[in-house]
């Protein structure tokens, strides 16, 4: 296992972690951006399987999301504001009227503090920052640390942690876009995705969830027993077409809060398990075209998304899980991403 730093342009700095298994996994600490994730297909050839720019100076521009950590909120605010102790708060209306993954101010636009590590058989990176009292418009120091493990198993954790000296929402998330293909050689219609989640939550026009939980028996949203993206793609269903022919919905994750997602020409699995409550997949519906990646140029459903947080929803429905940290309070959160292949 080997753990390899490189300074690029200012402060930033990319880490590459590979394991005994020659998985590797590329990170700047700038935005906390997994860059690269190369993993074998079931004939043990090797390749990456995220989304990501060719030139690194192109992700201070980004409007994708590519790979960062988003915080203090990941998700929508309605209106670009919330209320919290009789106060109301002002955010960036970043998208429309609304405020999307705390916008300019957002941890993806942050220079963290990082520190490789190489204990026994893990290798990883610790990122570390701070956030002042109202910026953005939220209330409270924020000190947040996320920490990237690579083993030996093939699995990446991610484990976040923060505190703060005031009461305020905080919901993190990675955004990384997955296409388990390899060097995105196709598009995610044809990827199979099952999770244990028996409801989503509705959006309104403006995707905003409305706080109604819809059930997801008999629809383009039930994979439970799996079901490919392109049944939600090629759907004429309201809920489907309102985000661009495709998903970008909060699942409600009951049960077993795992998720598995498989390519079958590749034979590559991925499997998500995670301590939140729920997640935002997004088939990458307004992903345009125009962008050069790594492997070649950007278009629509060329990524899917797995953003396993509590949904800042709950900021107007107190019916859902909270995104409320309280100042006596430690925010822990794990999600790990695990790749295998299928048995030949």
């Amino acid at each position: 296992m080997d753990v390899i730093g490189k300074s690029l342009k200012d402060q930033w700095k990319l880490f590459q972690l590979e394991n005994d298994n020659g998985m590797i996994v590329e990170i700047l600490n700038y935005g906390g951006i997994i860059t690269k994730i190369a993993v074998p297909d079931k004939n043990g050839t090797v390749e990456n399987v995220v989304l990501g720019y060719k030139n690194y100076e192109d992700y201070s521009v980004d409007s994708n999301f590519f790979g960062a950590i988003v915080g203090r909120v990941a998700g929508r605010i309605e209106g670009a504001s919330f209320e919290l102790d009789g106060n109301t708060y002002a955010l960036e209306a970043n998208e429309g009227e609304n405020h999307l993954h705390s916008a300019e101010s957002g941890f993806h636009k942050v220079v963290w503090d990082a520190e490789a590590f190489h204990v026994d058989d893990k290798i990883g990176v610790k990122l570390q920052h701070t956030s002042p009292d109202g910026e953005g418009g939220y209330p409270g120091n924020i000190t947040a640390a996320v920490t990237y493990t690579l083993t030996n198993d093939n699995q990446l954790a991610i484990d976040y942690n923060a505190t703060t000296d005031k009461t305020t929402p905080l919901t993190l998330t990675n955004h990384t876009y997955f296409n388990l293909s390899g060097n995105l050689k196709e598009t995610v219609h044809r990827h199979t995705v099952k999770m244990d989640s028996n409801h989503f939550l509705e959006l309104d026009s403006s995707l905003i969830p409305t706080g109604r939980a819809e059930d997801v028996t008999g629809t383009t949203f039930d994979f439970r027993e799996g079901k490919k993206l392109e049944a939600g793609i090629k759907s004429d269903s309201q809920q489907n077409t309102i985000v661009g022919n495709g998903y970008d919905h909060y699942f409600i994750l009951d049960g077993k809060s795992s998720i598995a997602v498989e390519e079958e020409t590749s034979g590559r699995v991925l499997t998500i398990e995670t301590d939140q409550p729920g997640l935002v997949m997004y088939s990458s519906t307004n992903l345009t075209k125009g962008f050069e990646l790594a492997e070649g140029p950007s278009k629509k459903y060329l990524g899917v998304c797995f953003e396993t947080q509590a949904p800042p929803a709950s900021l107007n429905h107190i019916d859902l899980p909270s995104v409320i940290l309280k100042a006596d309070e430690v925010y822990r959160k794990k999600t790990v991403f695990s790749f295998q292949t299928q048995n030949m």
